[in-house]
């Protein structure tokens, strides 16, 4: 079980790094479009919104990738199986059961979930931020263009 939570924490781990690099990204590159006046106001908060939430779902995808290549080396789950599936479900909690472990790694599952949990919550938060600050810039720039500022 101690070496299933190790390599469980480890590559938790390092996608907490991932995240962490992502979020390092585009936080400055949504600050940048923010300060940047838009060209058409309405589209404006939306634009920036799919572009984060884009980039927050690439992040999301290479981290799933990620857990497969754990899977892999550690040798998870039976050899027939999607690897990349099979971390997709556990990640996204998903869990349709069609595709088990193997029981000498049953906690990777759980651990895969947990990380995902955690992940989401947190491009959830910065969803959230950006989404707060795209509104308060929106309404700024409208503002100082005699629009009313209201959405």
């Amino acid at each position: 079980m101690l070496i299933q939570l190790l390599v469980g924490s480890s590559v938790s781990a390092f996608n907490i790094i991932l995240h962490a690099s992502v979020t390092m990204i585009a936080v400055p590159i949504a600050r940048a479009a923010a300060r940047r006046g838009p060209s058409r106001p309405l589209l404006y908060p939306a634009g920036v919104m799919i572009a984060t939430s884009l980039v927050l779902m690439a992040a999301h995808i290479l981290e799933v990738f990620v857990w497969s290549v754990a899977y892999a080396v550690v040798n998870a789950a039976p050899d027939d199986a999607n690897l990349v599936y099979f971390a997709f479900v556990n990640y996204t909690t998903l869990g349709y059961g069609d595709v088990t472990p193997l029981a000498k790694w049953r906690l990777l599952g759980p651990m895969t979930s947990m990380n995902g949990v955690l992940m989401f919550g947190w491009s959830t938060a910065l969803l959230f931020e950006v989404l707060i600050k795209t509104i308060g810039q929106h309404a700024a720039l409208t503002s100082e263009a005699g629009h009313s500022g209201e959405l």
